[in-house]
């Protein structure tokens, strides 16, 4: 009996050990199977398309005036009137100072009477003259009273335009009296006052006028950026522009746009020895007095053009170990590689590639965590998650 309930207990425990074996194999057959793939990493790409471009270049400058004239004195006296106010316009003409007039109207009336006396005594001796002229063909007179006769009438003559010419002086310096605008334009303040005694050689300005509509900027450009585009010229990647007469763009100090585009005037031939630079000169309309002389702008000036320039975002371009530009792509089979690049300068949010890159490339924009060299990517254009992502209006 007790043999019997023996093998009872060990065929329970055997047939326990086949049924858990059974569940292990099956179990272990799962976890051997065939393990599901992984998906591609996703990236976003642009395609690099050409496009034209105009070069544009930020130089710092100041502003001048397009006409300065110092008032000055061309005679000397004591100041009677001052006929402008200090900051106002002022015409070509204007009278501005009264200097006291009465020494030269008096030198004035002097010298016409002069010129009256002078005119009164010509007339005998011109009545002299002629009668000595008809005698000394009959020799009724001396060939030497006929001399002094026209001799007297020369002198006479001369004397006459000797008063002429006084005459004008006096009434020049008499007009001079008389201080006006040789230009206009704004003027400033007033250095003297009435009742100031000024000389014609007066070291002090009475006052300065500055005409600034239209208003000067000078910039300065470095040499080295001139023999760079002139370069690139030559090469044949950047189509000349024409300098004179450019269209240039103006930001104040703060940064704020100029309303108004200016023109390039002309460019300086000498380079300033202690700064490698040159100057350039640009005109700007100025009908509100926005711009006054002395201010600090920012010139935005043409250089070129470039036909079939190629632009990647900031965001596209790395830097490997070396510290070179360069960005992911994926080929036609949408493997990643990497481009070193020649990169010119920043327009905007983009960069201005020179080389490394074609037509057609395609760049990444996002997704650089998930790939590295080599490996297959599933390429999307960029923005197209984006779209995907806007909600959707709901139905009732």
């Amino acid at each position: 009996m007790r043999n019997k309930m023996w093998n009872k207990k060990i065929s329970s425990i055997i047939i326990s050990c086949i049924v858990a074996l059974g569940i292990f194999s099956a179990g272990c057959g799962r976890r051997g199977g065939a393990i599901p793939s992984m998906p591609l990493p996703e990236v976003s790409i642009i395609t690099v398309k050409t496009e034209k471009i105009i070069l544009t270049t930020e130089l710092p400058g100041r502003t001048t005036a397009y006409l300065v004239a110092e008032v000055r004195p061309q005679v000397g006296g004591i100041i009677q009137k001052r006929l402008f106010e200090e900051g106002d316009d002022v015409k070509e003409g204007d009278i501005l100072y009264q200097i006291d007039p009465s020494l030269y109207q008096a030198t004035y009336d002097r010298t016409k009477a002069e010129l009256g006396k002078a005119e009164a005594r010509i007339t005998p001796l011109k009545n002299k003259y002629e009668r000595c002229k008809i005698l000394i063909e009959s020799k009724a007179i001396s060939q030497q009273d006929f001399d002094n006769a026209l001799s007297d009438f020369n002198i006479a003559t001369a004397d006459i335009q000797a008063c002429k010419a006084a005459v004008d002086t006096a009434r020049i310096n008499l007009e001079y009296t008389k201080v006006v605008a040789p230009i206009s334009g704004r003027i400033g303040k007033s250095h003297v006052t009435v009742g100031a005694l000024v000389t014609a050689n007066h070291l002090l300005p009475l006052s300065i006028i500055q005409k600034i509509d239209p208003i000067y900027v000078d910039v300065t450009q470095s040499s080295a950026n001139f023999l760079r585009l002139k370069r690139s010229v030559l090469e044949g990647l950047v189509k000349n522009n024409n300098v004179k007469g450019a269209k240039v763009k103006l930001s104040y100090e703060d940064g704020s746009p100029y309303p108004l585009d200016g023109a390039m005037q002309f460019s300086d031939v000498t380079v300033d020895q202690s700064t490698g630079s040159y100057t350039l000169r640009m005109v700007f309309p100025n009908p509100d007095s926005a711009l006054l002389p002395g201010m600090y702008v920012r010139a935005m000036v043409e250089e070129g053009i470039i036909e079939d320039a190629i632009l990647v975002p900031h965001q596209a371009v790395t830097r490997n170990m070396r510290g070179e530009p360069s960005v992911f792509v994926v080929d036609a089979s949408d493997k990643v590689e990497t481009k070193n690049l020649s990169v010119d300068r920043s327009i905007g949010d983009r960069w201005l590639i020179r080389g490394g890159l074609k037509a057609g490339d395609r760049v990444i924009i996002e997704g650089f965590q998930k790939i590295r060299p080599g490996v297959q990517a599933k390429a999307v254009p960029f923005g197209s998650q984006e779209k995907q992502n806007i909600p959707q209006p709901v139905k009732n």
